[in-house]
């Protein structure tokens, strides 16, 4: 089980409270998690990466074991610690400005 947890306002847009719980088939990526979310949350598709290029949209981060994933390849695996569910995949929404 993968543990997720998303910002705020995509946890009312997909109607959750708290992390959330996820099964990931194959090897652990941003790309499998993210697949397994959308496929689990479809209101969900668009928001995070982007409909056609599935790259990850602007102002959004990830995050695990206090580790900015964002600038790593979708497909690289994520730390045992997540494909373990011992930490979470965090999506975080950035800011920008000062």
């Amino acid at each position: 089980m993968i543990r997720v947890v998303l910002p705020a306002h995509l946890r009312t847009l997909a109607r959750v409270d708290g992390e959330l719980k996820l099964d990931v088939k194959g090897p652990v990526t941003q790309r499998t998690v993210l697949d397994a979310l959308e496929a689990h949350y479809p209101m969900l598709r668009g928001t995070i990466r982007d409909h056609v290029t599935q790259q990850r949209r602007p102002f959004v981060r990830f995050f695990a074991c206090e580790e900015d994933l964002s600038h790593e390849s979708q497909d690289a695996p994520l730390p045992d610690a997540v494909a373990t569910g011992a930490e979470p995949f965090l999506i975080v929404g950035a800011m920008a400005g000062g």
